[in-house]
């Protein structure tokens, strides 16, 4: 992937003050860089393509800039781990949070990160999960910046009964199962298992 594109991508999706520290990331292990579509269950992954000599990493294209940054350096991380190791480590084990969080340190300041995202941030850095949306003080710091946020609500924070709209269909809230909230489809009748970080839309709260 030739470097131009790289560098045009990252000037359009993450704070000025973090491209050139980013560019760096990319040029001292080159891999692709692409950007998707919005997906509900991930915002970016690292494929290896079963060889190092071609990594690439994805990234969801409408994330606001500071979970965007933050979700290439979580990507980079999983690169440089498995440039190191292959695939003999845990994904998420320690040599992936040992890497993250060096690479996350140069970025944790003011100049890079509002207020709100940066304690939660700095925090969260201490013992950094899988995903960021494990994290659910954290998940809602990054919420706050979303380009549409006034439109959306996340699904944990809406009341057992009340009905919303995901993916274009209609759902009623059930009960928290771990990480996922057992929601019927209300013209099937089927039961899904959706994440409780989902963003919803056209909420009608439950008054019970």
């Amino acid at each position: 992937m030739k470097a131009d594109k790289v560098l045009e991508i990252l000037r359009l999706h993450i704070p000025a003050e973090a491209v050139s520290y980013c560019f760096d990331l990319w040029k001292a292990s080159p891999f692709d860089l692409k950007l998707t579509k919005s997906r509900q269950t991930k915002v970016g992954d690292f494929t290896s393509r079963r060889t190092k000599s071609h990594p690439r990493i994805t990234l969801n294209h409408d994330l606001n800039p500071y979970l965007f940054l933050t979700t290439y350096v979580h990507e980079v991380a999983h690169l440089k781990v498995y440039l190191k190791f292959g695939g003999r480590v845990d994904p998420h084990g320690e040599e992936w949070k040992t890497t993250f969080t060096e690479l996350m340190v140069p970025l944790l300041w003011e100049t890079v990160f509002p207020d709100e995202i940066l304690h939660e941030l700095r925090r969260h850095m201490i013992n950094p999960k899988a995903s960021s949306f494990a994290d659910a003080a954290l998940t809602h710091a990054f919420r706050k910046f979303d380009r549409n946020a006034h439109q959306f609500a996340i699904l944990s924070d809406i009341p057992e009964g009340s009905i919303f709209k995901l993916q274009g269909r209609y759902f009623k809230k059930g009960k928290l199962r771990r990480t996922r909230v057992l929601c019927r489809e209300l013209q099937s009748k089927r039961d899904y298992l959706v994440p409780a970080d989902a963003q919803v839309s056209d909420v009608q709260f439950s008054l019970l």
